[in-house]
């Protein structure tokens, strides 16, 4: 996984929707980020490990290839409308709903 700066995490992320546009899919996660790199003891003692300051991790999958950033809370407000506006962008092969009428529903269950 190759760990990027957030403008270049963005336009990979365009390169990768571009990719996957005709097949195939992108997986993107967030989760929160404290800045560990190892993971927590469970017995013994435990370190008092206090996070300067709360950061995001993006992770993003097409199958193969993986890139992820870490977004602090100082860039967040300016990641996140480059973010959306990316999401916007991009995310419209989506497959339309069917919609059925309640009546048939209604007649169904009677």
């Amino acid at each position: 996984m190759v760990l990027l700066e957030n403008d270049s995490f963005l336009t990979e992320l365009t390169r990768l929707f571009q990719k996957c546009r005709t097949s195939g899919s992108v997986v993107i996660t967030l989760k929160k980020y404290d800045g560990r790199t190892k993971p927590v003891p469970k017995k013994g003692h435990p370190e008092s490990f206090e996070p300067a300051d709360n950061k995001c991790l993006l992770r993003a999958s097409d199958g193969k290839k993986k890139i992820s950033t870490v977004v602090s809370t100082k860039e967040v407000i300016k990641f996140q409308m480059a973010y959306s506006n990316l999401l916007r962008a991009h995310i419209d092969g989506l497959k339309k709903k069917d919609k059925k009428s309640k009546s048939k529903k209604t007649k169904a269950t009677q």
